[in-house]
C-alpha cells in the first residue's frame, strides 16, 4: 500500500526561488514608492496623474528583474540601462499626450534620479545577504556530479560559478576510463559509480547531480535506486543540449511528471503583461506619429502608382497565416509562391521608398498590426511564406520562433541581421538570435532592443 500511494503522488512544479519572487515585486514596489515619497514631500501627496502615472510605470516594470545575483557594477549598468530606457517610453508617452504639464518637473526630476539609486541599492542588499547567508555555519553545500561528459562539465563550471553562494564542487563520478572523459572531467575523477553509495555518506555529499547521456536509463535507474540510501538531494539532468530548448520547465499533468522543452515565454502573467504593454505602447506611438502617418501616405501615393498599403501574406502566431501592413516601398508587389528579397540597388524600389526603407519608416502601418493582435512591437521578424517553406527545411528549429506573435522589431535587428538574408549561414544566425529571445524574454529586454532600434533608425545608414 506504502508503495502505490508514493508512486501516484503528484509531482510538484519546482517552486519559485524566493530571490526571484522578492526581485519580481521589490523593483515595481519601490518604482512607485519612490514617486509617491517625492510628491508627497513636496505636494503633500500624489494626485489623479500621480497615480496614472504610478499605475503605468508598475505595469512596465513588473515582474521585477532579479539582480540579486549580478555582480554590483553589472547590476549598476543593467538599473542604468533599463531605467534609462523606462524613461524615455515613459517621456514618449507624456509628450504624446501633452501630459508633462499634469507633473511637477522638480517631483519627476528627483524621482528619476532617486529610483535607479534605490534599485541598485536593493539589488546590493540583495547579493550582500545571499553571500551572508551562504557563510553561515552549515548553509555550505558540498556536490558531486555523476557524468563525465560536456553537459557534466557544464554543470559543474556552474556549481563552482555558485561557491559564493554556498556550493562546494567536489568532483565527478564516471565508470570510463580518464582518456574517454572530458580533460577537465578527468583531472577532477573521484571514482566510479559503484563507489558513490559508499562515498556520500564518508565525504557528507548533500547534492548529487546525474548527467549520464539518456541512453544510460538502466544505469540511471540502477544509480538512483541506491542513492534512495542516503540523505543526499538527487537532481537528474538529461542530457537535452542537442536540442534548442525554448522555456524548458516541469509540468504535473494528472501527476504524471512532463518536461516543457519548446514552449512559449508568454503564460500566465506574462502574456497578460506582453499583450497589455503592447496596446498600451502601440496606442501612445500611433497617436503621435499620426501626423507622419498621414505625410507619408500622401507621398507615397503621389511618387509611384499602386496602393499605399502593401499587404503582404506571413505567418505568425504558432505558424498561422496572418497580413502584415507596411507603406509600399517598391513597384513589384510579390506575395506568391516565390518572393524575390529586396536587395541593394534593386530597380524594384521607388525613390520615396529607398528612404522609407533606410529609416524603417515603412514598417509604422505594422503598429495597427500589434493592436489587432497579429503581431507585437518586440519579437521575431516575420518572414514571407514562401521564405518560411524555404528556409524551414534548412535551418534547424526554423518553426520554433513562431511560438510568439512576429514583432516590428527584434534580437536579432538590433544586432545587425536587417535586411535581406541571402544565404543560409544569414538566416541560420537570424534564427540562433529570434531563439535566444525567446529563451531570456523580460519586459526589460523587450526595453533594451526598443532602445535599441531607436538608435539603428537615427543613426544607421546602412539598411536598404
Amino acid at each position: 500500500m506504502l508503495q502505490t500511494r508514493t508512486s501516484t503522488r503528484q509531482f510538484d512544479n519546482a517552486p519559485l526561488s524566493a530571490s526571484t519572487f522578492v526581485a519580481a515585486v521589490v523593483e515595481p514596489l519601490l518604482s512607485v514608492a519612490c514617486y509617491i515619497v517625492v510628491a508627497a514631500l513636496h505636494e503633500g501627496g500624489i494626485d489623479r496623474p500621480g497615480t496614472v502615472l504610478c499605475l503605468l510605470v508598475f505595469a512596465l516594470t513588473f515582474p521585477g528583474v532579479n539582480r540579486f545575483r549580478a555582480r554590483p557594477l553589472n547590476a549598476l549598468v543593467d538599473v542604468t540601462v533599463a531605467w534609462g530606457t523606462l524613461l524615455a517610453i515613459l517621456g514618449l508617452c507624456g509628450f504624446a499626450t501633452d501630459s508633462f504639464r499634469l507633473f511637477s518637473s522638480g517631483v519627476l526630476l528627483q524621482w528619476a534620479v532617486a529610483t535607479p539609486v534605490l534599485h541598485w541599492l536593493a539589488a546590493y542588499a540583495g547579493c550582500s545577504y545571499l553571500r551572508w547567508k551562504a557563510a553561515q555555519p552549515g548553509a555550505r553545500r558540498a556536490a558531486v556530479v555523476i557524468g563525465g561528459g560536456p553537459l557534466g562539465v557544464r554543470l559543474a563550471r556552474a556549481l563552482e560559478q555558485e561557491r559564493e553562494r554556498g556550493h562546494d564542487f567536489l568532483g565527478f563520478y564516471d565508470d570510463r576510463r580518464a582518456e574517454r572523459l572530458d580533460p577537465a572531467a578527468a583531472a577532477r575523477l573521484l571514482g566510479t559509480l559503484d563507489q558513490v553509495r559508499g562515498t556520500l555518506a564518508r565525504r557528507q555529499v548533500d547534492e548529487v547531480y546525474i548527467a549520464l547521456p539518456l541512453s544510460s536509463q538502466p544505469r540511471i535507474t540502477r544509480l538512483l535506486a541506491s542513492l534512495q540510501d542516503s540523505t543526499a538531494s538527487v537532481y537528474l539532468a538529461p542530457d537535452v543540449f542537442g536540442i534548442s530548448i525554448i522555456q524548458g520547465r516541469l509540468q504535473d499533468l494528472g501527476g504524471v511528471p512532463v518536461v516543457g522543452m519548446l514552449e512559449t515565454p508568454f503564460t500566465g502573467v506574462n502574456e497578460l503583461v506582453k499583450r497589455l504593454s503592447d496596446i498600451v505602447l502601440a496606442s501612445l506611438i500611433l497617436l503621435l506619429i499620426a501626423p507622419l502617418l498621414a505625410v507619408i501616405a500622401i507621398g507615397v501615393r503621389l511618387d509611384s502608382p499602386g496602393p499605399v498599403i502593401f499587404r503582404q501574406r506571413r505567418n505568425g502566431l504558432n505558424g498561422e497565416e496572418i497580413v502584415v501592413w507596411k507603406f509600399r516601398s517598391m513597384t513589384a508587389r510579390d506575395d506568391g509562391p516565390q518572393v524575390t528579397q529586396a536587395r541593394r540597388n534593386d530597380p524594384r524600389i521607388t525613390r520615396l521608398g529607398a528612404f522609407l526603407r533606410r529609416t524603417s519608416l515603412d514598417e509604422l502601418p505594422q503598429f495597427v498590426n500589434v493592436l489587432q493582435g497579429r503581431m507585437s512591437i518586440v519579437g521575431p521578424r516575420p518572414h514571407a511564406v514562401a521564405h518560411n517553406e524555404q528556409y524551414r527545411r534548412l535551418v534547424q528549429a526554423y518553426m520554433l520562433r513562431h511560438k510568439v506573435r512576429p514583432g516590428i522589431t527584434g534580437w536579432a535587428q538590433v544586432n545587425g541581421l536587417r535586411g535581406e538574408t541571402d544565404t543560409v549561414d544569414k538566416m541560420q544566425a537570424r534564427v540562433e538570435y529570434d531563439l535566444e529571445y525567446l529563451r531570456n524574454w523580460s519586459i526589460g529586454f523587450d526595453l533594451r532592443i526598443i532602445a535599441r532600434t531607436l538608435k539603428l533608425v537615427l543613426f544607421d545608414r546602412h539598411a536598404y
